[in-house]
C-alpha cells in the first residue's frame, strides 16, 4: 500500500518525520523577504506540510551554532531556546560552523565567508538509521541541496517501501532532487504564516524568549 494512495487514507495513517535542513530553509526565507516569518515553530509547519493521511513521529531541525559575541549569536540562540522550550517533538541536531578566508581571484581581496559542516552529512546519516529501523513510512526533506539526493537514492534502492517528499524552501529548487524523490511541492507563505511561535515562549523557570526586534 502506497503513502500516496488516497484510497488507503481512511483505513491508516503513515508514519513520518521531517527532515529540516535549518540554513537552506533560513536563506530561501531572507531571498524571498520573509524575515517576518523568521520566529518559525519548526514542529507546526511540519505539521502543516504533512499530507492528510500521515501522522507525524518527529520533526528533526539540522543546523549549527553561529561563532559567539555576535547579534546573529544571540538572536539565533534565543530562537533555538524557544523551540526546545515549546515544541514536544523537534530535535534539533547541530553541525559545525566556520569561518573560512577566501580570496578574489580579480582583486586579491580577502573575505571571510561563513560555511556550514555538517549538516548534509547529518541529514543523511538520520535518513538512512531512520529508514533502516523502520521509524517512517515517509520522510519530508525541507531542503534544495542537492547534495541530499544519495541517501534518497540508499532508501529507494534498499527500503523502496518507503517514500521521500521533497518541501521546497521559498526560492530554492533542485532538478537533481526533483528526480530521485517520489513528489515535490513548496512552502508558502500561508504555511510559514500559521506556522509561527507564541511571542514570548516562556521558559518553566518564568524567563521570556521574544522574538528579535529586526525580525518584525
Amino acid at each position: 500500500m502506497s503513502p500516496t494512495d488516497t484510497n488507503a487514507q481512511s483505513a491508516s495513517q503513515f508514519r513520518a518525520i521531517v527532515y529540516v535542513d535549518g540554513f537552506n530553509l533560513y536563506y530561501g526565507l531572507k531571498s524571498g523577504g520573509y524575515k517576518r516569518y523568521y520566529w518559525l515553530d519548526i514542529e507546526q509547519l511540519s505539521q502543516r506540510l504533512l499530507r492528510a493521511n500521515c501522522v507525524l513521529v518527529r520533526a528533526k531541525y539540522f543546523t549549527a551554532d553561529i561563532k559567539g559575541g555576535t547579534d546573529k549569536h544571540r538572536r539565533q540562540q534565543t530562537f533555538l531556546d524557544a523551540l526546545a522550550t515549546h515544541t514536544t517533538k523537534l530535535d534539533i541536531i547541530r553541525g559545525r560552523y566556520l569561518l573560512k578566508e577566501r580570496q578574489c581571484r580579480r582583486c586579491a581581496h580577502v573575505a571571510t565567508i561563513p560555511e556550514e559542516k555538517k549538516t548534509d552529512v547529518n541529514i543523511a546519516s538520520h535518513m538512512l538509521v531512520d529508514a533502516f529501523t523502520d521509524e517512517f513510512d515517509v520522510a519530508y526533506l525541507v531542503s534544495g541541496d542537492s547534495d541530499l539526493v544519495p541517501p534518497i537514492k540508499m532508501v529507494k534502492q534498499h527500503q523502496p517501501a518507503k517514500q521521500v517528499l521533497i518541501a521546497f524552501p521559498p526560492n530554492r529548487q533542485s532538478g537533481e532532487l526533483k528526480a530521485v524523490a517520489h513528489g515535490h511541492f513548496w512552502i508558502n507563505e500561508q504555511h510559514l504564516r500559521l506556522s509561527q511561535l507564541p511571542d514570548p515562549v516562556t521558559k518553566p523557570n518564568g524567563y521570556r524568549l521574544s522574538r528579535p526586534s529586526t525580525w518584525r
